[in-house]
């Protein structure tokens, strides 16, 4: 069974200078909720989990599942650049009522792709609730590949992929190889129309903090056989989509909901709040959009 069809939203954490602003939080989770959204991603890339304490984030975890009271599945960011912590980050995620869990390939020190297969099968053993795996090579400076994901994709607690890699050609083979083992999830806002013609269910999408609405309406159009209006939708949203990756994620996301009163707060260093040509930019393109 799979975890969520249609769009999950990489949230972001709002921070303010106690700490995570929950008052905030609880806004974002709301509107995410009444606007579609299908699942709630905490603590993925989106959410800086980077800068936060384990505190924090075990806190984080516990709101947000308090808050969505099942009504979408919470699914949280596990992974890091050693299985035993990851193992350890997974448990916990459990026992705190996360749904699903999301686990990035070990960065920094890498691995090879027998290391892929027994990291994720080590944490796989670990936990019980379903596990999406998931493949960033911008980020890990490494690179899941299909025939890889296709061995990780027998095990039973495996069952889905988020693929953040922008190579349409990689996808293709994982969908074709790993076809009745897992579900395919869009990790790049850009991919989700294609990915989606080349038979997967869904994405974890960052351009979503904005439009959740129209993120899960292109999905359910295609998935119902309006493809036109969903292509309409893809290319109503590429300015945009376009415009938050011009800098480092979260920084472009955060302004945007920031310019548009959506209380996202700054994001951590080392990242800093974006300025200058590219902010200006990003502020028309609300504009254009009659967002601002």
């Amino acid at each position: 069974m799979s975890i969520f069809t249609g769009n999950a939203t990489a949230m972001i954490t709002p921070f303010n200078e106690k700490g995570v602003n929950y008052a905030a939080f609880e806004k974002h989770i709301e509107f995410q909720i009444e606007n579609g959204t299908a699942a709630l991603v905490i603590a993925g890339t989106t959410g800086e989990p980077a800068t936060m304490s384990d505190d924090e984030k075990k806190a984080l975890l516990k709101f947000a599942v308090k808050q969505s009271a099942k009504r979408v599945p919470v699914i949280f960011g596990t992974g890091c650049n050693s299985t035993q912590r990851t193992i350890e980050n997974s448990k916990e995620a459990q026992n705190l009522g996360a749904d699903a869990l999301l686990v990035v390939t070990p960065y920094y020190n890498k691995t090879t792709q027998e290391g892929l297969v027994r990291h994720f099968e080590a944490v796989a053993d670990s936990v019980s609730i379903p596990i999406i795996t998931y493949n960033v090579p911008s980020r890990t400076g490494l690179n899941l590949e299909a025939e890889t994901l296709a061995k990780i994709a027998k095990h039973e607690n495996i069952v889905a992929h988020k693929e953040g890699n922008n190579a349409i050609f990689q996808v293709m083979d994982m969908i074709r190889l790993c076809s009745g083992d897992i579900d395919i999830y869009s990790g790049e806002d850009n991919l989700t129309f294609p990915l989606l013609a080349c038979g997967g269910i869904g994405a974890i999408s960052v351009v979503s903090n904005i439009c959740p609405d129209k993120s899960a309406q292109l999905i359910s159009s295609y998935m119902s056989g309006d493809i036109a209006k969903a292509r309409q939708i893809h290319y109503s949203l590429a300015p945009l989509i376009k415009q938050l990756f011009v800098q480092v994620n979260p920084i472009p996301v955060k302004s945007a909901m920031n310019m548009l009163g959506m209380d996202a707060g700054n994001v951590r260093m080392p990242l800093i709040d974006m300025e200058g040509k590219d902010k200006e930019k990003l502020r028309h393109i609300l504009a254009d959009m009659q967002l601002l």
